[in-house]
């Protein structure tokens, strides 16, 4: 069930291999890990290795002790390894998570969005139009911008998932702002946006949102075929 460690860091390499026997399933959620003595055999490393190992799955959320019952499968994803997995995905991979994301968002906040919500909005893009030629201030309005966009669906789930994925949208922000090659989406796009939010037109808001990225996708399409 687990690799033997051979070489290499000891701790790093424990927790590598209980975390994808966990991720292939050899363990489901809820499953009790066998006794530390049994790891440490399986993986031919120390009991202090193996415990320092479990601690570290316990703190990202994959494990959890009972105390004088056990270690125990929590879940079976490590949330910083699936960030990182995700920051290796292809740019254009990333931009069409972050469309069926921010297009969900804006269907939702344009029928719930509050005053608040605009303000907030438009407090994004007006610091976004001022920032001119400062590229890194342009890029952080620009995601104050959008993560206010989510925020106004008021869905806990989709808010949570966005900024989940938060590293990745800005990684699309920065890219489409600084590549020549890639279509920028304008500000007057984003004021469309918003004015469409503010009317509730739910339709026009989902249209606009997906209208935003799309030629960037399509550019980094045409790029990689």
């Amino acid at each position: 069930m687990l690799e033997r460690i051979r070489k290499g860091s000891l701790v790093e390499t424990a927790i590598e291999s209980l975390r994808n026997a966990i991720e292939k399933g050899d363990w489901s959620v809820g499953d009790r890990l066998p006794v530390e003595s049994e790891l440490s055999e399986s993986l031919g490393v120390s009991r202090n290795t193996v415990r320092e190992a479990v601690r570290v799955l316990v703190h990202v959320g994959m494990l959890e002790t009972r105390q004088g019952d056990g270690t125990y499968v929590r879940a079976t994803r490590d949330a910083g390894e699936t960030l990182r997995r995700i920051a290796r995905t292809q740019l254009a991979e990333q931009l069409e998570v972050r469309i069926m994301l921010e297009t969900e968002a804006a269907k939702l906040a344009a029928h719930r969005r509050t005053e608040q919500d605009l303000r907030h909005m438009t407090t994004a893009l007006d610091a976004r139009a001022k920032a001119g030629d400062d590229l890194q201030a342009r890029i952080r309005h620009d995601e104050a911008f959008h993560h206010a966009l989510v925020a106004a669906s008021h869905n806990s789930a989709l808010i949570e998932l966005y900024d989940y994925f938060s590293h990745a949208v800005s990684q699309t922000i920065e890219k489409t702002e600084t590549d020549a090659d890639l279509p920028e989406p304008s500000q007057e796009d984003h004021e469309l946006l918003l004015a469409a939010v503010r009317r509730q037109d739910e339709g026009k808001a989902e249209s606009l949102a997906r209208s935003l990225l799309k030629p960037s996708l399509q550019a980094l399409k045409r790029r990689e075929s």
